[in-house]
């Protein structure tokens, strides 16, 4: 739904904002706590969301070098020129604010008084936990879901279209070409947010790593092979495997090992939160080659799990996302540990339902029943296919349907 139109800095187009499903949560939040702290990568729209939903609240950046200089060389006279509160964008950029931002808390509390953004998550959830604890609620905004891409207006029907343009706002609000987009993105990104981080010596090498790992997407992390790829050791690789994990492009799906006792794989898989930017460091130009790719599987499953994830976190709800594979090469793509019960996910990219579809999710569910603490669990097939089915065996549900069902309850709402 469309709700406001501005107009985009630096284009003669009109932009277009839409209403977030963490908006409802944020206003929420921000009557219950003195301060709200949203964190998500660069461009996924948190200021957008927070200007909207406080409109009357000031703005300030601390990206701005003068006003970062100001709140760090003079803090309580930065926080008294706010004394009725502020939206404080990219507070990792000042992480010395935060320990006189809480003594200005203390001292009045007023629910909602300050709402923080910040694109670095270690940085700032560090700062965060050691200065704010107990005074601030934490939420994450990640990219735009499917329902929320809908509202764009867009009517590309076309799953491979979805995947290869991704879900970062600016793509579908300014209409930019999705390959030029992120190409300035990801430069941008290496060029400057890693810096910020970490001392990376040879950002070409980091750029590789980076394209290396979206060949891994949906595949699970093995640091010491990934890093012999790049040329680099099994410890660098795990450093900027954090890093990559910091600025939100990348998590790690934990391996699901709950009241098992069969030999399960440790490692994590690893998963990027955009399908677009995976298309765009694995060199897939537009989406008929996306179709014809090898890794065209790998990228559906990342962009799955992408969604349950969105669509959870959203809500304020945490993710609870894992998968399950043991050392027979029994593997779940995703495992929702959900209120009341399992959700098992299989995901697979065809639009002709197998019977051999099911059989990892048959095989979990037996294993789920016979364990000492059996729960109950439902059995989703996401596909990329278009047909609804209730089937026994599993609900199969149609990519384009992804959004309508409620990952916590494991039921499916209305269009």
């Amino acid at each position: 739904m469309k709700v406001q139109l501005t107009d985009s800095p630096g284009s003669d187009k009109l932009r277009i904002v839409i209403r977030r499903h963490l908006q409802h949560k944020l206003r929420s939040l921000a009557r219950k706590f003195p301060l709200v702290t949203l964190m998500g990568p660069r461009q996924s729209g948190k200021t957008t969301l927070c200007r909207a939903t406080f409109p009357a609240k000031a703005y300030v950046s601390l990206e701005d070098p003068d006003t970062r200089e100001y709140a760090l060389k003079d803090p309580r006279g930065f926080l008294a020129d706010h004394a009725k509160g502020a939206i404080l964008d990219e507070v990792q950029r000042a992480p010395g604010l935060l320990s006189y931002l809480q003594t200005d808390i203390d001292r009045r509390p007023t629910r909602g008084r300050f709402i923080l953004t910040g694109s670095a998550n270690l940085a700032l959830l560090e700062s965060v936990t050691q200065s704010l604890a107990g005074r601030t609620a934490l939420l994450t905004l990640l990219p735009l879901g499917l329902d929320e891409v809908r509202r764009f207006g867009r009517r590309d029907d076309s799953l491979y279209g979805l995947l290869w343009r991704g879900s970062y706002p600016a793509v579908y609000d300014r209409e930019l070409p999705p390959n030029d987009w992120y190409a300035a993105y990801v430069g941008t990104y290496v060029e400057r947010d890693v810096r910020q981080m970490v001392n990376v010596g040879n950002l070409l090498s980091f750029q590789t790593f980076l394209k290396m790992c979206a060949a891994r997407a949906g595949q699970l992390l093995n640091l010491s092979a990934l890093g012999a790829d790049c040329g680099i050791s099994h410890v660098t690789a795990r450093a900027w495997v954090s890093i990559l994990e910091a600025s939100f492009l990348v998590h790690r799906l934990p391996p699901f090992h709950s009241h098992l006792n069969t030999r399960l794989i440790k490692a994590p898989k690893l998963h990027f939160f955009d399908s677009g930017i995976v298309c765009y460091l694995l060199g897939i130009r537009d989406p008929q080659q996306l179709r014809n790719h090898p890794l065209r599987g790998a990228i559906f499953e990342t962009w799955a799990v992408s969604e349950i994830a969105k669509a959870r976190l959203h809500r304020g709800l945490p993710t609870n996302l894992c998968f399950y594979r043991d050392r027979k090469g029994l593997e779940v793509d995703a495992v929702v540990e959900a209120a009341r019960e399992l959700i098992a996910v299989e995901t697979k990219s065809g639009q002709t339902v197998a019977s051999d579809f099911f059989s990892s999710l048959d095989a979990f569910a037996q294993l789920i029943a016979t364990a000492e603490r059996a729960s109950p669990m439902k059995r989703i097939l996401v596909y990329g296919g278009s047909e609804l089915q209730h089937r026994g065996r599993a609900t199969v549900l149609p990519w384009s349907m992804i959004d309508r069902l409620d990952w916590e309850r494991g039921t499916l709402g209305p269009r």
